[in-house]
């Protein structure tokens, strides 16, 4: 089977400062792409750009994907640099874990913006420019807990069970457009996403989701890897 390669494509990837995102846009300047960065900080953005290898062409724009004009400019400019764009990361992504009870309102309201009106956002401005390029990919990071319900994470598992479904649709609504959907759906991963924790070396690593990410990419234009589920090989075994 004769792979694709990923030199010279260009993408974008959002969350891309640390963690799964970090992880993915390391791994696509390495093959050689051309990788676009966001995040919401500065800060973030810089230190991140700063330790990208020196591969490819990587650069990044603060920008927040709850707010479409930010997004929209975020497209602009990756168009503008690499002149057009190949490939969509939607990573950005937060997450609140309360009882139902006890969640605020703008706790809910914000993991629904960022997890998923964004990656709407992100998808419906990316389009026409993954269409004028012939096609392209879209890989959405969503997360085992789109399938898997579990305690204290109602409005998560709301945002991720809604990924999942919006990225099927969207497969079925763009293939003939030569767009390809798939979305990775990670178990507990190694980063600062649920919080500092002592002995997480069981944890998926950021690298593993993101070498699932470019085996997708990579696939022959025939074929589309729908879904990938990542889990942990030997989680802690639960007591009682």
């Amino acid at each position: 089977m004769s792979l694709q390669t990923l030199k010279g494509k260009a993408a974008v990837v959002t969350g891309g400062t640390r963690g799964i995102g970090y992880a993915i846009a390391k791994a696509l300047v390495e093959e050689g792409a051309d990788v676009l960065i966001c995040g919401t900080r500065q800060q973030t953005l810089d230190s991140a750009l700063a330790k990208l290898p020196p591969m490819g062409r990587a650069t990044g724009v603060v920008a927040d994907v709850t707010k479409l004009d930010q997004v929209q400019r975020m497209m602009a400019t990756a168009k503008e640099t690499f002149g057009g764009i190949d490939i969509l990361i939607n990573n950005a992504g937060i997450g609140y874990f309360a009882t139902v009870e006890n969640m605020k309102t703008e706790q809910f309201e914000r993991m629904l913006a960022t997890n998923l009106t964004g990656l709407f956002y992100c998808s419906r401005e990316v389009v026409p420019l993954l269409r004028e390029r012939g096609g392209g990919d879209v890989v959405n990071i969503s997360s085992l807990a789109g399938i898997n319900p579990f305690m204290l994470g109602a409005g998560y598992n709301a945002t991720k069970f809604a990924v999942n479904g919006f990225s099927e649709a969207m497969m079925l609504d763009h293939r003939y457009d030569g767009l390809r959907v798939s979305y990775v759906m990670p178990g507990s991963v190694d980063t600062e996403f649920g919080g500092p924790a002592a002995g997480s070396d069981w944890k998926i690593s950021p690298d593993d989701v993101a070498d699932a990410t470019l085996a997708i990419l990579k696939m022959p234009r025939r074929t589309t890897i729908s879904r990938i589920e990542i889990r942990p090989s030997m989680p802690p075994r639960k007591r009682g």
